[in-house]
């Protein structure tokens, strides 16, 4: 064989069936499928200005209590004077969020954390639970209401069946 016949074969090895092995693709698409063109570079950069303008703005600037109470405690204790001043025996404890009460028990080990993960799936599981009951009887009433139109209908139709006015005798 000629040196030129070798080294193209030895290319499409390469180019095509070895990069097959090394890398197997998938499925060949549908027919009706038509590929896309390729990008160009000002494409690309354009593709990425847009989707880093789209990733900064879905930042929440304002994350909440729950991870700066600090600089929350300032709005609280303004809110605190208004209804302390609408009512002044009015003194509620507050509750940690499951957000709070999990960092405190995060940080006590694998003991205390436990316990609070089992709470707050318990309370997801009952939620749950709560849910699907008042779904199912919801469900249910619905049902027997339309049973209750079906057989309502079903006499209905049975007066107007034997009523003897409509009735015609030959």
């Amino acid at each position: 064989m000629k040196v030129k016949v070798v080294c193209r074969k030895v290319y499409d090895y390469i180019r095509y069936d070895l990069k097959e092995i090394a890398f197997p693709s998938s499925l060949p698409d549908p027919p009706h499928i038509k590929k896309r063109r390729k990008l160009t570079w000002h494409e690309r950069w354009l593709m990425l200005k847009e989707a880093s303008r789209l990733y900064g703005a879905s930042w929440v600037r304002d994350i909440g209590p729950d991870f700066r109470p600090n600089d929350y405690k300032k709005d609280n204790d303004d809110v605190n004077a208004r209804e302390d001043a609408n009512q002044p025996t009015a003194n509620k404890p507050k509750e940690p969020s499951v957000l709070v009460d999990l960092a405190v028990a995060a940080r006590g080990g694998m003991e205390t954390l436990r316990p609070a993960l089992q709470r707050v799936y318990m309370t997801r599981a009952s939620a749950y639970r709560d849910a699907l009951k008042s779904f199912i009887e919801g469900y249910q009433e619905g049902i027997q209401q339309v049973m209750e139109k079906k057989d309502s209908s079903r006499t209905q139709a049975q007066q107007e069946g034997n009523d003897p006015k409509n009735s015609t005798s030959v």
